[in-house]
């Protein structure tokens, strides 16, 4: 008959008892709670008036997002219009401009959205956009949210 070396025990620790895992780095005094409605909507007007800055090379004297149950209305007021956009302007040509930037707002429509989604939480699942070259120049961007 052979005899086999003894098998080595190995205790299952009891899923029961507490384990020690790594600490928590933050002390319960920093946790953070999710962002106020005002939070949101400074961020909304920072964040898309940053974007009209890049896309368009000029930018508006404010941006306002006003933040609903299922929308987000954004106005950037003090709208600046391109040189080649005055000079349409001046030149009666008020309606090319209107059309250009409305093409364009659309066509960039998910970086807005991507902005709104971020702060807000949610999907935006409708988007509008116009504008008002008259003076006060103005624009607005309405997203619908899901």
């Amino acid at each position: 008959m052979m005899t086999y070396p003894p098998k080595e025990v190995v205790a299952i620790p009891d899923p029961h008892d507490e384990a020690e895992g790594p600490q928590d780095p933050g002390s319960p005094g920093e946790r953070r709670e999710p962002p106020s409605a005002i939070e949101v909507s400074d961020e909304i007007s920072r964040e898309i008036l940053r974007i009209y800055e890049e896309s368009y090379g000029t930018g508006a004297a404010t941006a306002q997002a006003l933040v609903a149950d299922k929308w987000v209305i954004v106005v950037l007021d003090g709208l600046q219009l391109l040189p080649n956009e005055k000079f349409l302007v001046e030149n009666g040509r008020q309606e090319t401009v209107l059309q250009v930037r409305t093409h364009y707002q659309h066509a960039i429509r998910s970086t807005f959205s991507a902005a709104i989604e971020r702060a807000t939480g949610r999907t935006v699942v409708g988007f509008a956009s116009t504008t008002s070259i008259e003076e006060p120049r103005f624009m607005a961007e309405v997203f619908r949210l899901e």
